[in-house]
């Protein structure tokens, strides 16, 4: 996924030089905006800001500030570029929660590799799922609303799994954790496999996840989760539960119950430019397609493709 960097400069001296030094590493996408233009980096939520102050004509402090009472920006690292070299200043705008003050004039190489090394370690850092390496609701928060501020038109894809709490009462939380990690390399293989597509995945939280994925044929990308999904998690199971087709598991009251074995239900929301004004509106449309999908029985997808009139 391209990390998007925007660069706080009245001029596009410090753009210039950026895209050079990093002219073969397609990882970055740089982008140039005033300071009269500040509102346009912090709706589309960079992964870093490099504020060059000795080219802006607002005060560092009380710009900074700024950027970080934003809370969609709360935790998107800045560096400022400045000439200034008096302690007191660089203490002061470091006060303001910036992770880096460097003077001018600047080493590029040494520029580089801390760009590189900060975004290495908000990648990392950013990962907050630790059982499946995966982004969580800030993160899918802020995909979404990038992508519908920029009018994109894009497809959100809601899964989880069906009896999947009977599987945990039945064979214990560790392998419980097993499939979750499975489900999410099933669905980041099948999602990363699609061609030319600006995608993304998230973990919300338990069982569940999200795919953001450009326009592509939703009804094959579902159809090969699911097919994955299927053939893979048998071996999960018992020789005995998978031969009877389902898990026995004893309630309250101690009676058996029957569950079906573990399946995969996703609903599909198709997102066309101006159909929705935020991402609560995709999400209610979402849990919509989703409870479509797990009426079904076994593994199964259900698409929204309405469209406004």
């Amino acid at each position: 996924m391209v990390q998007d960097i925007y660069i706080i400069d009245d001029d596009k001296y410090s753009l210039q030089d950026l895209k050079q030094l990093f002219s073969d590493n397609y990882d970055f996408r740089f982008t140039n905006v005033s300071t009269e233009e500040i509102n346009k980096a912090l709706i589309n939520i960079p992964s870093l800001i490099i504020i060059n102050e000795d080219n802006i004509g607002r005060d560092i402090e009380e710009l900074c500030s700024t950027i970080r009472k934003n809370e969609d920006n709360s935790i998107t690292p800045i560096i400022v570029l400045s000439s200034n070299g008096e302690k007191e200043h660089r203490i002061n705008v470091l006060k303001t929660a910036v992770e880096y003050y460097i003077k001018k004039p600047v080493d590029q190489e040494y520029l580089y590799y801390t760009i590189k090394n900060i975004m290495r370690l908000l990648y990392t850092n950013r990962r907050v799922s630790p059982l499946t390496g995966l982004p969580g609701n800030v993160q899918i928060h802020a995909e979404l609303k990038k992508r519908l501020f920029n009018k994109e038109e894009f497809a959100v894809l809601y899964l989880d799994l069906d009896n999947f709490k009977a599987y945990n009462d039945v064979y214990g939380f560790i392998k419980g954790d097993e499939i979750i990690k499975f489900t999410a390399r099933t669905i980041v293989r099948n999602i990363h496999n699609l061609e030319n597509n600006d995608s993304f995945v998230g973990h919300i939280g338990g069982d569940d996840f999200v795919a953001i994925v450009s326009k592509a044929d939703y009804d094959e990308l579902c159809r090969n989760i699911i097919n994955e999904f299927d053939q893979e998690i048998l071996s999960y199971f018992t020789e005995e539960d998978r031969n009877r087709g389902y898990i026995e598991v004893a309630n309250r009251r101690g009676i058996l119950e029957d569950f079906p074995l573990t399946s995969i239900s996703i609903g599909v929301v198709d997102v066309e430019i101006d159909r929705f004004n935020n991402i609560l509106e995709i999400g209610e449309v979402g849990a919509q397609v989703k409870h479509v999908a797990k009426t079904m029985l076994g593994s199964s997808y259900a698409i929204d493709r309405r469209r406004e009139q």
